[in-house]
């Protein structure tokens, strides 16, 4: 199931302890970790006085086909509120009626009603109840994905029309790399032990911040006989950008040979070939107000907690509401180390293989190339 989930790297279903100590009547210092000061006390009265809250996250994204909402209130009752956190019933409404409407010059061309299901894939090292979890979805498919010229309106009705929480959001689109093109090559090396820097140049779109990774792919083979796939994920960053601009993130060789190496399965002895398979770059843009949001949630870097709420959902009077309804981009580009269409192109440069079948960081792990402009050198598959 693709789609918006818990550990993704722009995550935002997870309310942190700081967020939520917004929600509760004491004041409290938190900082990495719990630090509260001698006189705060974990036991707090959650109802004298508590404002209905509701907390509510969702992103759009026009790369997928499963569009996720997290819908809750902040939870109520006596006691330890680190407790309560526990308890699914503490933190879900009674009834939950939400849909995402699609607007398009002015017209209402789409209406998608909200569905709930469970997952259970949620961290349990967090203070909330974990790992199943009730999210809120709706699907589209891939022949009529949402649009991105379009504006989204989300409205909820929560506890059949005790108040309703809504808010608006574009699409982000027009992200691009230097990676898609074909003659584009991945180089890491130009003599043996002699790494390059090699940049790949981002068109950001109207994105407000981009994070930038590879997924390397490559095989390994026991006994020529049984193949197993290992893939990694190299971060090579996130960073503020300005809508329309560009951005180039930068991949140093000799770091892409030692993540190779790390991530070998030198523990089986039976491996005794490896080839490379394809390098996936994944980029996604953020739209502003998603970069407001990560912005104003960021760790504070002092020991003054204080800091502001940051929502673009608004709520029906004398009720609260915190998150943010938002949209992001996922772009991916694939490179296959034999292209399937066109055996004559090269996902490498012809020194990165080398360097990578017989250099000092990978040479002894058994690499080869199966390419085939390589048949007959030394470093190619028997």
């Amino acid at each position: 199931m693709n789609g918006i989930l818990p550990n993704d790297n722009l995550d935002i279903f997870e309310v942190n302890l700081n967020t939520m100590k917004n929600l509760i009547l004491s004041i409290c210092v938190l900082s990495f970790g719990f630090l509260f000061l001698p006189s705060c006390s974990e036991e707090v009265d959650m109802i004298d006085g508590f404002t209905e809250t509701a907390v509510v996250y969702g992103l759009l994204d026009k790369s997928e086909n499963i569009h996720y909402f997290r819908i809750n209130r902040a939870f109520i009752g006596p006691g330890n509120w680190l407790d309560i956190a526990q308890v699914p019933d503490s933190n879900y409404f009674d009834a939950v009626d939400a849909t995402v409407t699609e607007v398009l010059n002015g017209v209402e061309t789409r209406v998608w009603t909200l569905q709930d299901t469970l997952v259970e894939n949620k961290d349990t090292g967090g203070a909330f109840y974990a790992p199943e979890q009730k999210l809120y979805y709706f699907a589209t498919n891939a022949s009529s994905p949402l649009n991105g010229n379009a504006t989204y309106k989300l409205h909820i009705s929560l506890n059949n029309g005790e108040f309703e929480v809504e808010g608006e959001t574009g699409l982000v689109s027009g992200i691009s790399t230097s990676a898609d093109a074909q003659n584009f090559r991945y180089t890491f090396a130009d003599d043996p032990a002699s790494y390059t820097q090699k940049g790949v140049a981002v068109t950001v779109g109207n994105s407000h911040v981009i994070n930038t990774t590879l997924r390397v792919s490559f095989d390994e083979i026991d006994s020529g006989v049984d193949t197993v796939v290992r893939a990694f994920d190299w971060k090579l960053g996130e960073s503020d950008v300005t809508p329309g601009g560009n951005k180039t993130f930068t991949m140093n060789g000799k770091s892409f040979y030692e993540l190779i190496r790390d991530h070998c399965n030198t523990a089986d002895a039976n491996i005794n070939k490896r080839r490379m398979k394809s390098i996936k770059i994944i980029v996604t843009g953020g739209a502003e107000e998603l970069y407001n949001y990560m912005t104003v949630n960021k760790p504070a870097s002092t020991l003054a907690q204080s800091k502001p709420t940051y929502t673009n959902l608004k709520v029906s009077e004398g009720h609260r509401v915190v998150g943010i309804f938002s949209s992001r981009l996922t772009f991916t580009t694939e490179k296959f180390y034999i292209n399937p269409s066109n055996t004559s192109l090269r996902m490498m440069d012809t020194k990165s293989v080398v360097e990578l079948c017989t250099g000092p960081i990978t040479g002894n792990l058994f690499f080869c190339s199966h390419h085939p402009a390589d048949n007959g050198q030394a470093y190619a598959c028997q």
